[in-house]
């Protein structure tokens, strides 16, 4: 429920609410499913390159803009969860003084 708090797993009994700890489960989440995508490209951009052949070099452009592309993502979802983990913690911590 909106509102409850769990004991965060941060050793120092820290309670983050469940909306932000949901958010959290999202973002690696997506996370997981970029890095998944990732390894596929990787592997489909390593088959063409050793293949030699020219289609297949060509689509290797168009991979990698793709690969970058899903790199820059991951890094503004670890951007994002690192703003939203600082702000919980700061609340957090006004809360208890």
């Amino acid at each position: 429920m909106e509102g409850d708090t769990i004991s965060g797993g941060f050793g120092n009994g820290t309670q983050m609410d469940n909306k932000v700890l949901q958010t959290f489960q999202k973002n690696f989440g997506q996370v997981q499913n970029i890095l998944d995508q990732n390894r596929l490209l990787i592997t489909e951009i390593n088959q063409n390159h050793e293949s030699r052949v020219p289609d297949n070099l060509t689509r290797n452009v168009g991979l990698i803009r793709e690969l970058n592309n899903n790199i820059r993502r991951v890094v503004d979802l670890y951007s994002d969860l690192s703003y939203s983990f600082t702000k919980t913690m700061e609340s957090s911590s006004a809360r208890r003084f």
